[in-house]
Protein backbone atom coordinates (compact mmCIF):
# COMPACT_ATOMS: atom_id res chain seq x y z
CA UNK A 1 0.00 0.00 0.00
CA UNK A 2 3.41 2.75 0.60
CA UNK A 3 3.67 3.18 -2.70
CA UNK A 4 -0.13 3.80 -3.50
CA UNK A 5 -0.22 5.95 -0.30
CA UNK A 6 2.96 8.21 -1.80
CA UNK A 7 1.18 8.82 -4.88
CA UNK A 8 -1.81 9.90 -2.98
CA UNK A 9 0.62 13.12 -0.89
CA UNK A 10 2.31 14.16 -4.40
CA UNK A 11 -1.11 14.47 -5.85
CA UNK A 12 -3.20 15.88 -2.76
CA UNK A 13 -0.63 17.94 -2.61
CA UNK A 14 -0.25 19.34 -6.47
CA UNK A 15 -4.12 19.84 -5.55
CA UNK A 16 -4.07 21.97 -2.42
CA UNK A 17 -2.02 23.85 -3.68
CA UNK A 18 -3.22 24.82 -6.78
CA UNK A 19 -4.87 28.80 -6.84
CA UNK A 20 -8.32 28.92 -6.12
CA UNK A 21 -11.12 29.87 -4.19
CA UNK A 22 -10.66 28.15 -1.15
CA UNK A 23 -6.85 29.34 -1.38
CA UNK A 24 -7.59 33.13 -1.55
CA UNK A 25 -10.33 32.59 1.22
CA UNK A 26 -7.75 31.06 3.79
CA UNK A 27 -5.78 33.97 2.67
CA UNK A 28 -8.38 36.40 3.27
CA UNK A 29 -9.63 34.56 6.95
CA UNK A 30 -5.94 34.01 8.43
CA UNK A 31 -5.31 37.49 8.91
CA UNK A 32 -7.47 37.11 11.74
CA UNK A 33 -6.83 33.57 13.33
CA UNK A 34 -4.00 31.16 12.52
CA UNK A 35 -6.66 28.65 12.90
CA UNK A 36 -8.36 29.33 9.85
CA UNK A 37 -5.99 26.89 7.59
CA UNK A 38 -8.22 24.01 10.29
CA UNK A 39 -11.21 25.06 10.62
CA UNK A 40 -11.45 25.83 6.48
CA UNK A 41 -9.59 22.24 5.74
CA UNK A 42 -12.58 21.03 8.70
CA UNK A 43 -15.56 22.72 6.05
CA UNK A 44 -13.45 21.23 3.34
CA UNK A 45 -13.70 18.02 4.95
CA UNK A 46 -17.86 18.03 5.17
CA UNK A 47 -17.88 18.11 1.14
CA UNK A 48 -15.08 15.90 0.54
CA UNK A 49 -15.51 13.13 2.90
CA UNK A 50 -18.49 12.32 1.74
CA UNK A 51 -17.85 12.76 -2.26
CA UNK A 52 -15.39 10.13 -1.62
CA UNK A 53 -17.58 7.92 0.09
CA UNK A 54 -19.45 8.06 -2.92
CA UNK A 55 -17.22 7.54 -5.62
CA UNK A 56 -15.39 4.32 -3.76
CA UNK A 57 -19.19 3.45 -4.07
CA UNK A 58 -19.79 3.83 -7.59
CA UNK A 59 -21.33 7.42 -8.23
CA UNK A 60 -18.31 9.03 -9.81
CA UNK A 61 -20.16 9.40 -13.01
CA UNK A 62 -22.95 11.29 -11.68
CA UNK A 63 -20.53 14.42 -11.55
CA UNK A 64 -19.67 14.30 -14.39
CA UNK A 65 -23.41 14.90 -15.70
CA UNK A 66 -23.47 17.62 -18.14
CA UNK A 67 -26.42 19.27 -16.47
CA UNK A 68 -24.92 18.82 -12.72
CA UNK A 69 -22.15 20.52 -13.89
CA UNK A 70 -24.28 23.31 -15.18
CA UNK A 71 -26.38 23.68 -11.84
CA UNK A 72 -22.85 24.04 -9.55
CA UNK A 73 -21.46 26.05 -12.34
CA UNK A 74 -23.98 28.74 -11.69
CA UNK A 75 -24.69 28.28 -8.13
CA UNK A 76 -20.93 27.80 -7.39
CA UNK A 77 -19.96 31.08 -9.58
CA UNK A 78 -22.88 33.17 -7.99
CA UNK A 79 -21.99 32.33 -4.70
CA UNK A 80 -17.87 32.88 -5.13
CA UNK A 81 -18.98 36.41 -6.53
CA UNK A 82 -21.01 37.01 -3.29
CA UNK A 83 -18.28 35.86 -1.22
CA UNK A 84 -15.51 38.27 -3.23
CA UNK A 85 -18.13 41.38 -2.98
CA UNK A 86 -18.76 41.37 0.88
CA UNK A 87 -14.86 40.84 1.33
CA UNK A 88 -14.25 43.84 -0.96
CA UNK A 89 -16.96 45.89 1.16
CA UNK A 90 -15.62 44.27 4.56
CA UNK A 91 -11.78 45.33 3.59
CA UNK A 92 -11.85 48.35 5.49
CA UNK A 93 -13.05 47.28 8.55
CA UNK A 94 -11.05 44.30 8.91
CA UNK A 95 -8.06 45.94 8.56
CA UNK A 96 -8.02 48.95 10.15
CA UNK A 97 -11.49 47.56 12.77
CA UNK A 98 -9.99 44.56 13.52
CA UNK A 99 -13.21 43.15 12.60
CA UNK A 100 -14.09 39.71 10.99
CA UNK A 101 -15.72 38.74 7.43
CA UNK A 102 -19.11 38.15 7.92
CA UNK A 103 -18.92 34.56 6.97
CA UNK A 104 -17.06 31.92 9.12
CA UNK A 105 -13.62 29.98 8.00
CA UNK A 106 -15.46 26.83 8.30
CA UNK A 107 -18.29 27.73 6.12
CA UNK A 108 -15.83 28.90 3.69
CA UNK A 109 -14.43 25.73 3.71
CA UNK A 110 -18.15 24.55 3.05
CA UNK A 111 -18.68 26.83 0.27
CA UNK A 112 -15.84 27.19 -1.90
CA UNK A 113 -15.75 23.24 -1.58
CA UNK A 114 -19.40 21.76 -2.25
CA UNK A 115 -19.98 24.76 -4.98
CA UNK A 116 -16.86 24.53 -6.96
CA UNK A 117 -17.45 22.79 -10.05
CA UNK A 118 -13.61 21.91 -10.72
CA UNK A 119 -13.22 20.16 -7.57
CA UNK A 120 -16.51 18.27 -7.64
CA UNK A 121 -14.61 17.61 -11.33
CA UNK A 122 -11.37 16.70 -10.14
CA UNK A 123 -12.71 14.21 -7.77
CA UNK A 124 -15.29 12.74 -10.28
CA UNK A 125 -11.75 12.02 -13.12
CA UNK A 126 -8.45 12.25 -10.94
CA UNK A 127 -9.66 11.85 -7.62
CA UNK A 128 -11.62 8.39 -8.87
CA UNK A 129 -8.74 6.82 -9.70
CA UNK A 130 -6.74 7.44 -6.87
CA UNK A 131 -9.85 6.03 -4.76
CA UNK A 132 -10.19 2.48 -7.18
CA UNK A 133 -6.67 1.90 -6.40
CA UNK A 134 -8.09 1.12 -2.67
CA UNK A 135 -10.74 -0.82 -4.10
CA UNK A 136 -8.55 -3.87 -3.10
CA UNK A 137 -7.69 -2.93 0.62
CA UNK A 138 -11.37 -2.70 1.82
CA UNK A 139 -12.94 -0.50 3.82
CA UNK A 140 -9.50 0.38 5.82
CA UNK A 141 -7.71 1.05 2.61
CA UNK A 142 -10.80 3.95 2.10
CA UNK A 143 -10.06 4.86 5.84
CA UNK A 144 -6.50 5.48 5.27
CA UNK A 145 -6.87 7.28 2.12
CA UNK A 146 -9.20 9.61 3.52
CA UNK A 147 -7.12 10.07 6.65
CA UNK A 148 -4.11 10.97 4.13
CA UNK A 149 -5.68 13.14 1.89
CA UNK A 150 -7.18 15.11 4.56
CA UNK A 151 -4.28 15.62 6.44
CA UNK A 152 -2.39 17.09 3.32
CA UNK A 153 -5.24 19.87 3.30
CA UNK A 154 -4.89 20.21 6.64
CA UNK A 155 -0.84 20.91 6.85
CA UNK A 156 -0.79 22.64 3.91
CA UNK A 157 -3.77 25.44 4.56
CA UNK A 158 -2.64 25.67 8.44
CA UNK A 159 0.72 26.23 6.86
CA UNK A 160 -0.56 28.77 4.62
CA UNK A 161 -2.92 30.39 7.51
CA UNK A 162 0.01 30.34 10.42
CA UNK A 163 2.95 32.47 7.70
CA UNK A 164 -0.14 34.58 6.95
CA UNK A 165 -1.37 35.72 10.68
CA UNK A 166 2.35 35.93 11.58
CA UNK A 167 3.42 38.08 9.17
CA UNK A 168 0.53 40.26 8.42
CA UNK A 169 1.35 42.95 10.78
CA UNK A 170 4.74 43.73 8.89
CA UNK A 171 2.61 44.53 5.69
CA UNK A 172 1.39 48.24 6.49
CA UNK A 173 -2.80 49.15 6.38
CA UNK A 174 -2.86 50.37 2.37
CA UNK A 175 -1.12 47.30 1.59
CA UNK A 176 -3.37 44.85 3.51
CA UNK A 177 -6.06 46.72 2.07
CA UNK A 178 -4.62 45.74 -1.51
CA UNK A 179 -4.43 42.39 -0.68
CA UNK A 180 -8.20 42.47 0.52
CA UNK A 181 -9.02 43.78 -2.66
CA UNK A 182 -6.70 41.43 -5.09
CA UNK A 183 -8.06 38.51 -3.15
CA UNK A 184 -12.02 40.06 -3.81
CA UNK A 185 -10.98 40.13 -7.28
CA UNK A 186 -10.15 36.79 -7.39
CA UNK A 187 -12.92 35.69 -6.05
CA UNK A 188 -15.05 37.64 -8.23
CA UNK A 189 -12.71 36.34 -11.13
CA UNK A 190 -13.42 32.48 -10.11
CA UNK A 191 -16.94 33.22 -9.94
CA UNK A 192 -17.33 34.56 -13.20
CA UNK A 193 -14.91 31.82 -14.60
CA UNK A 194 -17.77 29.03 -13.26
CA UNK A 195 -20.88 31.16 -14.37
CA UNK A 196 -19.50 31.40 -18.07
CA UNK A 197 -18.33 27.94 -17.69
CA UNK A 198 -21.72 26.74 -16.97
CA UNK A 199 -23.23 29.18 -20.15
CA UNK A 200 -20.95 27.50 -22.56
CA UNK A 201 -22.34 24.25 -21.32
CA UNK A 202 -26.03 25.14 -22.43
CA UNK A 203 -24.82 27.28 -25.46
Amino acid sequence: MLPILLSVVVISFSGVMMPGPMFAITLAKSFKSPWAGVWISLGHAVIEVPLIVLIYLGFSRFFENSLVQLVLSLAGGSMVIWLGIAMFRARAKVVKDGKELSYSAFTAGIITSGLNPFFLLWWATIGSLLVMRFLEFGLSGLIVFIVVHWLIDLLWLSFVSILVYRTHSLWGNKFQQWVFIAISLTLVGFGAWFLISGVRMVV
